[in-house]
C-alpha cells in the first residue's frame, strides 16, 4: 500500500510523457514528474520517494524530502494566510495547510510555528496542526526514570519549557535544569529525572549524575528526596551523626557530597545540605 504523507519505496513500472509511474507490491500507481525522475534509470528500478497530493488532490511522488512528514512534528514557516486557513512551507511545491481550528494561536505570515502533521480522515489530506499537545499521551508512559530521550521544545511557561518527549509524550523541563538559550522547536537529548503522579515527565538536559557515581552518592540523594530535600548533615558533622543518620563513614560521606555538589545536585550550607530543584 502506498503510504501518503511517508516515504515509499516503489519500482519504476512505465515511461510517459508527464514522467514515470511507480508501482507498490499491491499494484497500487503513483505518478512521479518528470523533473524528480533520475537521469538513468531502468524499468522496474526501485527508487525511494515521498507521496502527496497535488494541487488537484490526486497523489503524486518526489524525490524531495519535506521537512515534516506525516506522524511527526517540525518547525515550518507560515507563507500565507487566506479566508481558509494558513499555508505553511514544508519544501515541496505544494504548500501544507493549517485549518484555523488547527491552531493554537492565530497564525500569521512569516511566523513560524512548530506543528504536527496528520492525515485528516474526513477529507483524506495532509493538514498540520499547531495543537500538538493534542496528539502527545502520557496515560501510558514507554519511558522510566532516568532514560536518555529525544526532545522538542514545545513552548515555554511559567515554571520552565514544556517538551514532546519521543514524540510521544509531554514533559517539562523546569527552569532551574535550563542553562543555556532555548527556542521552540529546538531539538535536543534530554532524559527523564522523574515521573510525578499523573505521569507528568520531569525532564533535564544533563545526565543525570548520580547514576554513574558511587552508591553512597546515590544513597545520600534518595536520603534528601525522603527528608523534603534537606539532612541537618555537612562535611563539618561528627562521624556518628553521619553514621546514624546514614550508615556510612565520614570519609565516605565527605566523599559522595563533593561529588554531588561537583555534580551540582546539592548545596552545601552551614545547617546542612540541600537538594537542588527539591520542589
Amino acid at each position: 500500500m502506498i503510504k501518503l504523507g511517508q516515504r515509499n519505496t516503489l519500482e519504476i513500472l512505465r515511461e510517459t510523457d508527464h514522467g514515470v509511474y511507480l508501482i507498490d507490491e499491491e499494484d497500487n500507481q503513483v505518478l512521479l514528474p518528470n523533473k524528480y525522475v533520475p537521469e538513468h534509470f531502468k524499468i522496474w528500478d526501485k527508487i525511494d520517494v515521498f507521496v502527496y497530493l497535488d494541487h488537484e488532490e490526486r497523489p503524486v511522488a518526489t524525490t524531495e524530502t519535506p521537512y515534516v512528514m506525516r506522524g511527526d512534528f517540525g518547525l515550518l514557516r507560515c507563507s500565507q494566510v487566506t479566508e481558509y486557513g494558513a499555508f505553511l512551507d514544508w519544501g515541496l511545491t505544494k504548500e501544507l495547510f493549517c485549518p484555523f481550528q488547527e491552531q493554537a494561536f492565530k497564525m500569521k505570515a512569516g511566523g513560524w510555528y512548530l506543528v504536527y502533521c496528520y492525515l485528516d480522515e474526513k477529507t483524506d489530506r495532509l493538514v498540520a496542526s499547531s495543537k500538538t499537545n493534542h496528539f502527545l499521551d502520557n496515560k501510558d508512559l514507554t519511558v522510566k526514570e532516568f532514560d536518555a530521550v529525544d526532545i522538542i521544545a514545545s513552548h515555554p511557561s511559567d515554571m520552565g519549557w514544556n517538551v514532546i518527549v519521543n514524540k510521544k509524550h509531554s514533559g517539562l523541563i523546569h527552569k532551574n535544569n535550563i542553562f543555556k538559550d532555548i527556542s521552540v522547536g529546538d531539538t535536543m537529548k534530554g532524559y527523564v529525572k522523574k515521573i510525578r503522579p499523573g505521569n507528568k515527565l520531569d525532564i533535564v538536559l544533563e545526565k543525570i549524575g548520580y547514576r554513574s557515581i558511587e552508591p553512597n552518592a546515590d544513597k545520600i540523594l534518595k536520603t534528601l528526596e525522603d527528608h523534603e530535600g534537606f539532612l541537618n548533615l555537612n562535611d563539618k558533622s561528627s562521624p556518628d551523626a553521619i553514621k546514624q543518620e546514614l550508615q556510612m563513614s565520614k570519609k565516605n560521606f565527605k566523599k559522595a557530597i563533593g561529588t554531588l555538589y561537583k555534580q551540582r545536585l546539592i548545596d552545601i550550607k552551614p545547617e546542612g545540605i540541600y537538594l537542588k530543584d527539591s520542589e
